[in-house]
């Protein structure tokens, strides 16, 4: 038996507009259109029939309605920035523009933080300092910073002191896997990537130095050891301010 599911479709698509797009070349001879050619807008409507007509230069009516529907599409790629309620208090700032991003905090804490076999320091859970967290869908960049109270725009930023970690605080994650869906919650996407950060294993400094004023495998060493508070003055200034970040 055939069954008649058109009026399942919940959504009819109908053409109602179309756009050519003419551009002059500089010379004869050189046929490309790169984005500092000539180029002219041409819009059509597009009639009961599907034809188009009223060919018509792109009027700013027009323009701004393919701005929005462009920027809705670009949206839709940011909706890892949106939150399933309030906003997370720990959250400092978040971008939604192109290639968004989030800025959050995280007190001093205890953390399991693991290490490759060679580097002699065991895998054990170890007190951190306060940091500050800045993510894409693809990239992580972290700090320091010094206290227990929520950092301001003038709170001093300190290299983060860890291995994996470009001079510029951007994390080198190796062989992780980082998936971020499409559908990931702002409290999620901040879980996410504590959880990337945190689960992996630290093994290498970059360039050969890293950013704390003493021995990094010795410092790791005796966090693990004694469990003791992060000592802070070991903490190296990166000559930033939050501010720069957000």
């Amino acid at each position: 038996m055939t069954t008649n599911i058109t009026n399942n479709i919940s959504h009819t698509y109908t053409p109602f507009k179309a756009l050519l797009i003419y551009a002059k070349s500089k010379t004869e001879e050189d046929n490309h259109y790169g984005t500092n050619e000539e180029i002219y807008v041409e819009s059509y409507d597009i009639s009961k029939n599907g034809r188009p007509v009223n060919a018509h230069p792109l009027s700013a009516k027009e323009s701004i309605l393919l701005a929005d529907i462009l920027n809705s599409g670009q949206d839709a790629k940011n909706t890892f920035l949106k939150c399933r309620g309030i906003i997370p208090p720990n959250v400092l700032s978040i971008n939604s523009e192109n290639d968004g991003y989030a800025v959050w905090y995280t007190p001093p804490m205890e953390r399991q933080l693991f290490f490759v076999e060679r580097l002699g320091i065991p895998s054990l859970p170890a007190k951190i300092p306060a940091m500050i967290w800045k993510a894409g869908r693809e990239s992580l960049q972290i700090f320091a910073v010094k206290g227990c109270r929520k950092p301001h725009v003038q709170s001093l930023l300190y290299h983060a002191p860890y291995f994996n970690m470009h001079p510029d605080g951007r994390v080198c994650m190796g062989s992780v896997r980082i998936n971020i869906g499409p559908d990931t919650s702002l409290e999620d996407f901040i879980s996410l990537w504590e959880r990337y950060f945190f689960n992996s294993y630290f093994s290498h400094t970059i360039d050969g130095g890293s950013k704390v004023s003493v021995n990094i495998v010795q410092l790791w060493q005796e966090q693990g050891r004694t469990l003791q508070k992060f000592p802070e003055n070991y903490l190296v200034k990166t000559g930033l301010t939050l501010q720069k970040t957000l």
